[in-house]
Formats: C-alpha cells, sequence, structure tokens
C-alpha cells in the first residue's frame, strides 16, 4: 500500500456573523477541513498562511467588505488562482456584477440552500483539480522535452525557441488561441524519441553512415512509444503527434510514414519548419549559424517540397516576430 495521505480539501468560511458560520460547519465539516474568519483582513491573513482550496466569502462585513478582500487576494500571485464564492443576502444585479468582476466565481444568496451550497462547492473544487492535473500533465510534458536534450547536441534554448515559432506560425495559420498555446506545450516533446537512440549515434561528431542514420529515423515512432496513450489529455495527443510528423515533408518524401500534403496533420507541418529553422539559423559543435537571409533563401527553395508553401510565406510574413523570439531566447556562450 502507498503511503500517501489523502487529505480532505480546505474551505475557508468568511462571515462576521458566527450563526452564519455555525449553520455552514454543520453543512460541510463532515467532507471538508474547515478554518474560520470573522473580517476580511483575517480571512487574507489565514489565507496566506493557510492556502484553501476555496472560499466562501460574506460580502457586508465591518472593515474590508467581501469585494475588497477578493480584490486584494486575486492581485497576489500566491492567491488568486483560489476561487472565492461569495455568501451574501445581496441579490441586486449591479452587486452580482460587482463581486464578479472582482474576481469571484460564483454566488450563494441567503437564506441558503443546503444542497446549492454543497453542490456549488463540489462543482469549484472539480475545477480546481481539472486543472491542476492539467498543469501536471504539461509540467511532465515540459520535463520529458528536457530529458530529450541530454541526448542530442541541441541546447534547450532551442526547443524554447521552436516552441515559440511553432505557436506564431499556427497563430498566423489561422489556428485559435487555444490550439495555438497547446500546440506551444505541445512542441518540446518533438524529439523525446531520441532517448531511444544510442549514444554512440546521438553524439557522434561526424556524419552518420547510412546504417547508423536508419537507426536515427525511428526517433519519432519511439517517442510516439514513450508518449503512449493520451487518454483524453489533448495535450498529449498533440505531443504523440508532433513527434510522429514532423520529420515528413509536404511532398512525401519525408519520414517514418512517408506522408505528403494535408496528410501531415497541422502540427507536424508548422513544427517541421520550426524546427528547421531554428537547428539552421543556431550555431552546433558541427556547423556554424546560418545567417537568416540564406535560411529564409533555403526556406524558400523548399516550398512545396520540405515544406507546405503557405507555411514558408507565413514564416517569412511574420520575421519579426520570430526575430524577437530568437533574440529572447539566446543559446548561452
Amino acid at each position: 500500500m502507498l503511503n500517501i495521505e489523502i487529505t480532505k480539501p480546505t474551505l475557508l468560511l468568511v462571515d462576521d456573523e458566527p450563526v452564519n458560520l455555525r449553520v455552514l460547519k454543520q453543512l460541510l465539516a463532515n467532507d471538508y477541513q474547515l478554518i474560520f474568519a470573522r473580517n476580511g483582513e483575517e480571512a487574507l491573513k489565514l489565507t496566506e498562511t493557510r492556502q484553501p482550496n476555496l472560499i466562501l466569502l460574506d460580502v457586508m462585513m465591518p472593515g474590508l467588505t467581501g469585494f475588497e478582500v477578493c480584490r486584494q487576494l486575486k492581485q497576489q500571485a500566491d492567491t488568486r488562482h483560489i476561487p472565492v464564492i461569495f455568501v451574501t443576502a445581496l441579490n441586486d444585479e449591479h452587486e452580482e456584477t460587482e463581486g464578479f468582476e472582482a474576481g469571484a466565481v460564483d454566488y450563494i444568496t441567503k437564506p441558503i440552500s443546503p444542497a446549492i451550497v454543497k453542490a456549488r462547492v463540489k462543482t469549484h473544487l472539480s475545477l480546481v483539480q481539472a486543472d491542476e492535473l492539467l498543469d501536471s500533465r504539461l509540467q511532465v510534458v515540459q520535463r520529458l522535452g528536457k530529458a530529450a536534450e541530454y541526448k542530442d547536441n541541441e541546447t534547450g534554448m532551442h526547443v524554447m525557441r521552436m516552441s515559440h515559432y511553432s505557436k506564431e506560425l499556427a497563430l498566423a495559420y489561422g489556428l485559435t488561441d487555444k490550439q495555438a498555446e497547446i500546440l506551444l506545450h505541445a512542441a518540446p516533446m518533438h524529439d523525446i524519441g531520441k532517448i531511444g537512440i544510442a549514444d554512440s549515434i546521438m553524439l557522434k561528431p561526424g556524419k552518420l553512415t547510412d546504417e547508423e542514420f536508419a537507426t536515427m529515423k525511428n526517433h519519432p515512432e519511439i517517442g510516439a512509444e514513450i508518449i503512449g496513450d493520451c487518454g483524453d489529455s489533448l495535450l498529449l495527443k498533440v505531443a504523440k503527434s508532433v513527434s510522429l510528423t514532423h520529420h515528413e515533408k509536404w511532398d512525401g518524401s519525408g519520414y517514418p510514414k512517408g506522408l505528403a500534403g494535408e496528410d501531415i496533420p497541422i502540427e507536424g507541418r508548422i513544427c517541421a519548419i520550426a524546427d528547421v529553422f531554428d537547428a539552421l539559423t543556431s550555431k552546433r559543435p558541427y556547423k556554424d549559424a546560418w545567417s537568416i537571409e540564406k535560411t529564409v533563401d533555403f526556406l524558400q527553395s523548399q516550398k512545396g517540397k520540405h515544406f507546405e508553401p503557405r507555411l514558408v510565406d507565413l514564416m517569412i510574413e511574420i520575421m519579426p516576430k520570430i526575430l524577437d523570439i530568437k533574440a529572447t531566447f539566446k543559446d548561452e556562450d
């Protein structure tokens, strides 16, 4: 049996009326750890020290109002993520709007309904857990991407640059903000399969033999195996697709499947040009960095061959943004 203690979520209940706190305590004590505050100042201190998972906050209190407490919580990096539900007798539309603008996620009106209180608390804690799960998956993806750096002559800044190039290309291509953000976080996994390639090949200073290159060409499928079953994770699905398809070419001459044109997923097409651009414009132990002009000429020469023509045009169109990214994520000397 794993020695992991599963603790109940902690709720901070804030109200200047003791009877209201007692009602909420009776309703929630069996399912949650509860801490209590009688005013806004005390609520802020407890939130900072105890980091509750959720706050049930009265609005009308002496001293700081609930609105003021919520605004202060949302201004602090270590507390802004904590969901706040206002529990109030106020039912004016203007007051409700002010509460949501202050950063609250929900409203419960007094006198409270026990079923509604339990349901709202459970719902918003579930949303927090979903966000935490997504963040955990993102961290795993980023760490695996970093692990691949130890098997390559490339640097961590390469991964950062090509990921941000990919995001900007995705936006220029017409993908949504959310799709572009997912690609930004999935792109670092493009070469994760290199973990499965022998060091004698990965770190060889000279040109690979045909046999060695054939082995190297297995890394996209090794990467897909490492990522494995993605379940319902869109992030991992995109990462797996990027790993599998970023060496495919528009004319069908790439690997591992020899896909062509729009049979190559858009995430693979985007990462292909982002990866090549950064590889060419970066210094490596075996080569000097190409100039931007020479690299752009090469991209132009590969329109309809290695790269989708539209993506080449867009890459050139957004070149000022690309160069800003390149300057931001410089390799260490």
